[in-house]
């Protein structure tokens, strides 16, 4: 079977992750500490917070700003449901903006517009811009609005470690950026996830809830504020740590491997390709099928030559949940509902060999001539 996606687990990895096991320092200590200051390096900014997971680094973002009841947050209509959980969680009203067809990412033509339509505008607070598979959002105009509107930056940057935006890191631009190390991603703790802060009094208060609230004081600890347990632990950390040493490499891996797939499959006008931006990071390459297609069909017929596919993320606003809340059709996001239903993630990870991926792309062809 080619994989979707694998992790890359080297004997290095084992190791260390061996030698902090033994040691049984597990819970969050010093190779979580020299991960966050790795990290802040890696991304240029002032701080890091490692956490248990990316949601909930997105969770911690909106408590530590204030955000909840009787506040909205506006949040890409495509993006994995955690995005807006965390909206949801805090007891914010989420507001969604459809998406761009090319870059999946949020469509900024359109956010100011939501913003006037919005009953009690002045109820926004926050945007969540998501760097969909890693490709950059449109960091200056989504700045610009947020200046012009006095709106908080949150980045779900869950799949853009690496990713860059004229240059910058992305998840630096906002008040928080957020991080996923879920197996899936470019580099792997198991779970995990991390938020980039350029603030030092909002890094302190994002550590105080990351860990139950205490604050460390004199005479030992205080329990100051209402926190979670969202702590890494030091073996995730020492994971992190090693693989965080090869990610530039892999990130190049993965650039050259996603123009392998668009040269095997850029003559085919069955299905759109993603664009091509400059500062991707490629996490996911999915395409999109032309609609005469049954995307579950095609997936059915992959696996069974020994090809897993998937579909790429969620259109809210066709999810049970938020449907029957908000009482939305899948029509109110045509672009979202159109890259959920036809949207097919093709195998891809740093692993992944030329020959493997031109395999997947003949049988990718050879699946649609059946349709003819």
């Amino acid at each position: 079977m080619i994989k979707l996606s694998k992790p890359s687990i080297g004997n290095e990895e084992i190791e260390v992750v061996k030698n902090v096991l033994l040691s049984g320092q597990l819970v969050h200590g010093e190779e979580c500490n020299l991960f966050e200051k790795e990290l802040a390096e890696y991304l240029n900014c002032e701080d890091v917070i490692v956490v248990s997971s990316c949601t909930a680094a997105l969770h911690l973002s909106l408590v530590a700003q204030g955000i909840g009841k009787g506040d909205a947050v506006i949040v890409p209509a495509f993006t994995f449901p955690a995005t807006v959980n965390a909206v949801e969680l805090v007891g914010a009203s989420p507001i969604l903006v459809d998406v761009s067809l090319d870059t999946y990412d949020i469509d900024v033509t359109k956010i100011e517009a939501t913003i006037k339509d919005w009953h009690g505008s002045e109820k926004i607070k926050a945007i969540i811009p998501v760097h969909e598979f890693g490709c950059p959002a449109d960091m200056s105009e989504i700045m610009r609005i947020a200046d012009e509107y006095s709106l908080l930056v949150i980045e779900d940057a869950a799949c853009a470690l690496g990713s860059e935006y004229n240059g910058k890191k992305v998840g630096t631009f906002g008040v928080t950026g957020c991080f996923s190390f879920h197996p899936r991603k470019a580099i792997t703790t198991g779970e995990g996830g991390a938020i980039a802060v350029n603030n030092k009094k909002l890094a302190e208060k994002l550590r105080i809830l990351r860990n139950h609230g205490i604050k460390y004081v004199d005479n030992g600890v205080d329990f100051v504020l209402p926190g979670y347990n969202y702590r890494m632990t030091n073996f995730q950390a020492a994971l992190g740590r090693t693989q965080l040493k090869k990610f530039d490499n892999w990130l190049n891996i993965r650039k050259n491997l996603q123009k392998v797939y668009r040269e095997n499959l850029q003559q085919i006008n069955f299905y759109r390709l993603p664009k091509d931006v400059d500062g991707h990071s490629w996490q996911t390459f999915m395409i999109c099928l032309d609609e005469k297609f049954d995307r579950n069909a095609i997936i059915k017929k992959l696996r069974i030559n020994n090809i897993e596919t998937n579909l790429g993320a969620q259109a809210l606003h066709c999810l049970k949940y938020y449907k029957d809340k908000y009482g939305y059709s899948d029509e109110d996001y045509p672009n979202a509902a159109k890259l959920y239903k036809q949207g097919l993630a093709l195998p891809f990870y740093q692993g992944l060999s030329v020959n493997e991926i031109t395999m997947v792309s003949e049988n990718l062809v050879s699946v649609f001539k059946e349709y003819r």
